[in-house]
């Protein structure tokens, strides 16, 4: 049985539950994609190589991946408003840590710390959905939500790029300035909802949840295209200024127009999914994963960079429309009681893909000398491995 909010949310607190959830979405992906053009200069100044830095985004990933299954238990349990509110205060202190802190080990603690705190977001942000929307608004709302990769992506390569390349040190206590800033929307507007919410399916065991063949599915998908996703993420800045030579702020501005694109392409996937492929998600997940391949080996092959960014920005555009189809998808599939369980652990496999991508990446690169085609040929298999998990969902479950 749904909630009454559910059933009938009015129109001015549905856009402020949206508004307050994209807030605090939005300082998810900018704190995500700024590291990538911190690291430049984190590296330079503390003389770190491409597997130290790795080391360093890969941390973060771990500590995110660790807390996804608890925080979606806990927003099934205790209610969505407060793992969202402590998630948010958690990761706007450690933005305030890492800005103070000179070592390799300490960078690597801090971030760690911080996925921890970013862990709980998506769970809750998914069983929030829940709560307070009707189930056939939720794909569309979710993927509305989702396009704030994008927000926080322009953000973090204009605003971002702009105050590391002034002082690295200074963006980040602007950055936990800005979590603050999302935490105080969060409480003001997200309402709070009881956890353990009654349904048609009342009291399903977490075991039954984590051992569900389509759980199950969907995690390994988002693992594998989160090899592609994060790694693009995390090494594109060192691409772009290995490859053509751009300082900080040109690569800022060239990913911040890529954001843009990418903001565009999740809402009109949501669109798509909602209306064109609804019942075929599979086969729209396995075309965008083939193509997105292909334009990753085309842009990392390319000695023009205008043929490089186009490339790019298809990719992301495409690839992003893939990522929303499969986080969507649990809307359709799962019972609303398990929605934040089932989210946290299909979100574990996308961290986990996030936590393993820096690392490897950099390693796949310094064994190549510093070439990235090894690297992003690596991305462009899993990618191409992602489509055809997916094929694995049954709909009747």
């Amino acid at each position: 049985m749904e909630t009454d909010l559910a059933k009938d949310p009015s129109k001015g607190r549905s856009i402020k539950i949206v508004f307050a959830l994209m807030a605090g979405y939005s300082m998810v992906y900018m704190d995500k994609s700024m590291i990538s053009t911190a690291i430049l200069p984190i590296a330079k100044q503390f003389s770190l190589n491409a597997g130290q830095t790795g080391l360093i985004m890969s941390a973060f990933f771990l500590g995110y991946s660790l807390m996804q299954i608890p925080g979606g238990w806990l927003a099934d349990k205790i209610g969505a408003k407060k793992v969202l509110m402590i998630s948010l205060a958690t990761i706007s202190l450690f933005s305030f840590a890492f800005g103070a802190v000179s070592s390799l080990m300490l960078f690597m603690v801090i971030r760690f710390c911080a996925g921890l705190g970013h862990g709980g977001y998506p769970p809750s942000v998914s069983k929030s959905i829940a709560s307070n929307f009707p189930l056939e608004r939720r794909t569309f709302i979710q993927s509305l939500i989702l396009s704030t990769s994008g927000i926080g992506g322009i953000l973090a390569f204009t605003l971002g790029a702009n105050l590391v390349a002034a002082n690295w040190r200074f963006a980040y206590l602007v950055l936990g300035s800005l979590f603050a800033l999302a935490l105080v929307i969060v409480g003001l507007f997200v309402p709070n909802t009881p956890g353990s919410q009654k349904s048609d399916a009342p009291g399903i065991p977490f075991k039954k949840v984590i051992t569900d063949r389509n759980v199950l599915v969907l995690f390994a998908a988002m693992l594998l295209l989160n090899f592609l996703l994060y790694g693009n993420m995390s090494w594109l800045p060192s691409f772009l200024a290995h490859k053509f030579g751009l300082s900080i702020t040109q690569i800022g501005y060239l990913l911040a127009g890529n954001a843009i694109f990418q903001t565009l392409a999740t809402m009109f996937a949501g669109v798509l999914l909602s209306k064109l492929f609804l019942g075929k998600e599979r086969g729209f997940i396995l075309s965008a994963t083939l193509l997105s391949a292909v334009l990753v080996l085309i842009m990392v092959n390319s000695s023009s960079l205008v043929l490089a960014m186009v490339a790019l920005i298809l990719v992301s555009m495409i690839s992003v429309s893939a990522f929303t189809a499969i986080f969507t998808l649990p809307h359709k599939i799962f019972d609303p009681a398990i929605i934040g369980s089932s989210i946290g652990i299909i979100n574990t496999g996308g961290t986990l893909g996030g936590f393993l991508a820096p690392m490897i990446l950099g390693q796949l690169i310094q064994l190549s000398g510093g070439s990235f085609t090894l690297a992003f040929g690596f991305m462009a298999a899993a990618s191409v491995l992602c489509g055809l998990t997916v094929l694995g969902v049954k709909r009747e479950a």
